[in-house]
């Protein structure tokens, strides 16, 4: 008996499953003890086995894809925004729209749960075995520049492309100059009924010609990814500022514009008025 126990945790350490030579003493005890079949016994330690094994899996690979740290749909407050509709979300969850290679795009005021949709989704799609990767449209396009000066364009493009879901989040938050949403459009061309995407944006798509800087390739854009697409528009107040919504005017917190904040005032000296005017 002490040989053929030797043999199986052997077996067990060359077959690199250290959870279930963990598990082996006790489903022992429990199989002496009549308390488990041998056909259960074997079940519960290939069962120990393969959770550990899949948790592992599901870790790295949520850090691969930089869904960390990790949303899921159960922990978004729905009645929150009560403009979502929850069984469309949920729908989504299924992840049909990955295996039809759609883009969904999430629109609205900043805080109002954009990322976390996208997040929670993209952890969907991990637990269920596909490839992801999440970016800001920033870090995207600053990958693709930093390759292109490299002379690694189409490798990077190659790697972007890849995985089964592509999240661009942020869309509209920074300002993108013209030679990087020619990448992005590269980028988007590459993926184009392909890969499935998921792109967040405090944007409406009347302004993409300004949050790209180039009318042209906006359009461009546009076609692409709204031809396959899921379009869900949240409308309502900021999460993040719900502790202090008392500061914020009711007019604002009720028409929240899907428009970046405006740019900052010029530090200096104060323009002098023109002809003579006084300042009042």
């Amino acid at each position: 008996m002490t040989e053929l126990l030797d043999r199986i945790r052997g077996a067990l350490v060359g077959l690199r499953m250290p959870r279930a030579l963990e598990a082996l003493d006790h489903t022992l005890q429990q199989l002496e003890k009549g308390e488990i079949t041998a056909i259960e016994a074997i079940d519960g330690l290939l069962s120990e086995e393969f959770i550990t094994r899949e948790s592992r899996r599901i870790d790295m690979a949520l850090r691969t894809a930089k869904l960390m740290p990790v949303k899921t749909l159960e922990s978004f407050e729905f009645s929150f925004q009560p403009s979502l509709d929850r069984d469309r979300i949920a729908a989504l969850a299924q992840l049909d729209f990955i295996r039809r290679a759609e883009v969904v795009h999430f629109l609205g005021p900043p805080g109002t749960g954009k990322s976390h949709l996208a997040t929670a989704l993209g952890v969907a799609a991990v637990k269920a075995g596909r490839s992801v990767y999440r970016a800001t449209l920033a870090e995207l396009i600053e990958g693709l520049a930093q390759a292109e000066r490299e002379g690694r364009l189409p490798e990077k493009i190659r790697f972007y492309a890849r995985a089964s879901l592509l999240i661009v989040d942020e869309i509209g938050y920074l300002p993108i100059t013209r030679g990087g949403a020619n990448l992005f459009f590269q980028l988007v061309n590459a993926r184009y009924e392909k890969g499935a995407m998921i792109l967040t944006s405090n944007r409406g798509f009347a302004e993409w010609g300004e949050v790209f800087g180039d009318p042209v390739v906006a359009t461009a854009l546009l076609d692409r990814l709204l031809h396959h697409a899921v379009v869900i528009q949240i409308e309502g107040a900021s999460y993040r500022l719900r502790a202090h919504a008392d500061l914020i005017p009711e007019h604002v917190r009720a028409n929240a514009p899907i428009s970046p904040p405006p740019p900052p005032r010029r530090r200096g000296r104060p323009l002098k008025p023109k002809n003579g005017a006084a300042n009042h």
